[in-house]
This record gives structure tokens, C-alpha cells and sequence, in this order.
């Protein structure tokens, strides 16, 4: 199974790029981890609205440090109010670098790819 820095639910919120960085440094370097569970908690709501283009900027900081994330929890508030973010949860879910799921148990199937 691949290996997951799990970003605890306490902490600043993300509302900026530079806000992933020191996680980022946690996980490719403090932990060796290839995923980073990252809670919808700790994300500002400005992350779920494509056009801040937040979203977008945070996961190519991952992409460009070899890491994948997981965003852990529930977005479908989120989702409903926009038909561009639930295109792009569907599209990232069926791929292999950015995965939306709603718990840690979800994250795990995923991995052992027992869906």
C-alpha cells in the first residue's frame, strides 16, 4: 500500500498557494509519503470555487513535488452549487493523481484497490 502523510484537521486553513508548502515539506521529505490526505477542513471555501483558482494552484504545488492527494471529506455542498467542480471531482476520481473522498476507510479501499 502506498504511503500517506495525514494532514491533521487542526491547524491554519489553506487559502493561499504558499499556505501547502510546509505540508508539502512534511510529507516529501519528513515522511517519504507518496499521498497526502488533506481534510476539507483545513481548506477555505474559496479552494471549492474554480474560478479563485485556488484549487488549481494548490494541486499543482503536489503535482510538482511528485506527491498525490487525496481531499478528505465532504464536498457535496460544494459539488452542488457548482457544475464545474462536480465535472472536475468526477474527472480527478477516475484518475490517479488527485482523488475527493469522504473518510480515511474511503482513502484505504482506494489504495488496496478494494473499491
Amino acid at each position: 500500500m502506498s504511503s500517506v502523510f495525514e494532514v491533521d484537521t487542526a491547524g491554519p486553513t489553506i487559502a493561499r498557494e504558499a499556505d501547502v508548502l510546509d505540508i508539502i515539506g512534511d510529507a516529501a521529505w519528513g515522511h517519504a509519503a507518496e499521498w497526502v490526505a488533506l481534510p476539507v477542513q483545513r481548506l477555505d471555501p474559496s479552494f471549492f470555487e474554480l474560478r479563485s483558482g485556488l484549487l488549481g494552484a494548490v494541486l499543482q504545488k503536489f503535482v510538482n513535488y511528485h506527491l498525490k492527494v487525496a481531499i478528505v471529506g465532504d464536498v457535496s455542498g460544494f459539488v452542488a452549487s457548482s457544475s464545474a467542480l462536480r465535472d472536475f471531482v468526477y474527472e480527478s476520481n477516475r484518475g490517479r493523481q488527485v482523488w475527493f473522498v469522504t473518510d480515511r476507510a474511503e482513502l484505504k479501499q482506494r489504495l488496496t484497490g478494494s473499491r
